[in-house]
């Protein structure tokens, strides 16, 4: 596994890619990105970034499920998640980074 980005790691890429910024301006420019982004996820919508991906708000029905220690039947409640899903830009950056092939496109009927 590799390392993990942070906040912090992701203003820092800001300051010095970005050029001209302070540290106090990249780490407000990183934080209102990524409250823009929250507050939309909070109010259902989908938030989707070009060449990256889209996150997604879900609803989880209320189900039962088992404690794996006990075995006995547990009740989880319904609740909203997010998901994401990577565009296949991405998808194909990824896959080239690990010397694998490409993904293969879904063939499409030409009529």
């Amino acid at each position: 596994m590799g390392q993990t980005l942070t906040k912090a790691g992701i203003v820092e890429a800001v300051c010095s890619s970005a050029g001209g910024f302070s540290k106090r301006e990249a780490t407000e420019v990183v934080e209102t990105f990524l409250s823009i982004i929250k507050e939309s996820l909070e109010r259902g919508e989908t938030v989707k970034i070009a060449g990256f991906g889209n996150f997604v708000v879900r609803d989880k029905n209320e189900r039962v499920g088992r404690n794996p220690q006990t075995g006995a039947e547990i009740k989880i409640a319904a609740r909203r998640v997010v998901t994401f899903k990577a565009s296949e830009l991405l998808k194909q950056k990824l896959a080239l980074d690990n010397n694998q092939p490409p993904p293969t496109p879904a063939p499409t009927s030409i009529e």
